[in-house]
């Protein structure tokens, strides 16, 4: 199994509303979709955050959905509007507790060293 996550963090809150809801109108595709298997949309109003994580068969899989029109659209648009980051792992099998739990420690990884240590500048 293929495991994909995305954080976007939009350089104003203004582009929020927008970036989620563009991504999770994306859900429509996902019944059609050639080896998905499992998508998580998140929006983190206060932190001024969203992204996905999903889950997919194999590479192939996750690379026809970063072609898909719509995505290409959404990327395009906000690409420059903001900071993406993204992360793929690989797993023998999907185990959906370590799935999270490692998606999650991922996003949180970031977010520790962004943040300043007392008594540093």
């Amino acid at each position: 199994m293929i495991v994909s996550a995305t954080e976007f963090t939009p350089g104003t809150r203004r582009d929020l509303p927008g970036i989620a809801r563009r991504g999770m109108a994306l859900r429509r595709h996902w019944p059609r979709l050639e080896g998905a298997v499992g998508m998580w949309v998140w929006v983190m109003p206060v932190a001024g955050r969203c992204g996905s994580v999903s889950v997919w068969t194999g590479r192939r899989a996750l690379a026809g959905f970063v072609r898909l029109p719509e995505h290409v659209a959404i990327m395009d648009e906000y690409r420059e509007r903001g900071t993406t980051r993204s992360v793929i792992r690989e797993y023998e099998s999907l185990e959906v507790t370590c799935v999270r739990r490692d998606m999650e420690a991922w996003l949180r990884t970031d977010r520790l060293r962004a943040q300043p240590r007392p008594g540093r500048n």
